[in-house]
């Protein structure tokens, strides 16, 4: 396996991670694993290679957190691993449990940390986007919590890119902690971000660790959704028709299951190669809930994409509309 460093911090990551948003309790998400299935996972990844584990305090309303604290105290690995969570979205049904005021991400961190086992966090990232969120008060209570050896980096998923090249100058002018990393939704169904986050991130040395490379299973092949066929997720998912299902997302996947056919891989195999090959990616999270899905990913290591292949995989996407 791999390791990269985190854009221009000195952190070594795996050229994979294991997305734990599986991880937790079927009440929450059907198709989610509790601890005894995670175990056989986690242990898959970690000889593998994988060195980081992403979660997220909302998941499975902290189960996740839970069971990843439990797996690698049972590893005794917290020392070779890089646990990744986030906070923000609604913990609680009070007004501070959510979001980026200085109350809840101090709150958060030390919840967090309690479930995950740990005395500190790797790296800790926002979640879901508050537009309303005070950056400068946001960003000191980062370098806060950074400076209170709670956290040694912090970064982003999905946000307004104004807000976050914001956030970035509010940190680099007041001498905070700025983010190392970016989490963000990126795929051949989903490449909005070559317009300016991938660029910007490339130019100022920010770590690329997208999520759902496969599309939530939608580039997985048609058959994965065919009816008699579908998977737990595919069938309960109703999230990811709202991303994907235009007739030009239908023809990306059927021109992924031709060059998989050809190659004689699986269709996830190529979509996530062709993630790993875009400049500035570091590290995909894949959301492993089956062995096979771990073993199949760290093979896609090895496939190299051509360019004519990579044209065929491309070629059919339609952005969507810019919205200011």
């Amino acid at each position: 396996m791999q390791h990269l460093r985190l854009g221009r911090s000195s952190l070594r990551v795996s050229r994979l991670s294991l997305g734990a948003m599986g991880f937790g309790d079927t009440t929450w998400r059907s198709w989610v694993l509790a601890l005894d299935d995670a175990r056989a996972i986690f242990r898959r990844a970690l000889d593998a290679g994988i060195s980081v584990i992403d979660t997220c305090d909302y998941y499975s309303n902290g189960l996740s957190e839970e069971i990843v604290g439990t797996l690698v105290a049972e590893a005794g690995s917290r020392d070779a691993l890089v646990i990744a969570t986030k906070a923000g979205n609604p913990m609680g049904k009070g007004a501070n449990d959510r979001g980026y005021s200085r109350k809840h991400l101090f709150a958060a961190v030390d919840a967090s940390l309690r479930r995950l086992r740990t005395d500190h966090i790797d790296i800790y990232q926002t979640h879901i986007w508050d537009p309303a969120t005070d950056l400068a008060e946001m960003m000191d209570a980062y370098d806060a919590l950074i400076r209170s050896g709670k956290v040694l980096y912090v970064g982003i998923t999905d946000m307004p890119f104004w807000q976050f090249a914001s956030a970035q100058a509010h940190a680099a002018t007041h001498q905070r902690s700025r983010f190392v990393s970016v989490q963000n939704h990126y795929n051949l169904l989903w490449r909005e971000d070559e317009r300016e986050l991938l660029p910007y991130c490339r130019a100022e040395g920010i770590g690329l660790i997208p999520y759902s490379p496969m599309a939530r299973g939608f580039l997985c092949g048609r058959g994965r959704r065919e009816e008699g066929s579908r998977t737990e997720r595919a069938k309960t998912d109703d999230f990811t028709y709202k991303l994907y299902g235009r007739a030009s997302d239908e023809t990306v996947v059927d021109a992924v299951t031709a060059v998989a056919v050809a190659r004689g891989v699986t269709p996830a195999q190529i979509a996530l190669a062709w993630v790993l090959s875009r400049p500035g990616i570091t590290s995909p999270i894949i959301g492993a809930t089956r062995l096979e899905q771990v073993d199949q990913a760290v093979a896609a290591l090895d496939i190299r994409l051509t360019a004519e292949e990579c044209s065929a995989l491309e070629s059919p996407y339609l952005p969507r509309p810019h919205r200011s």
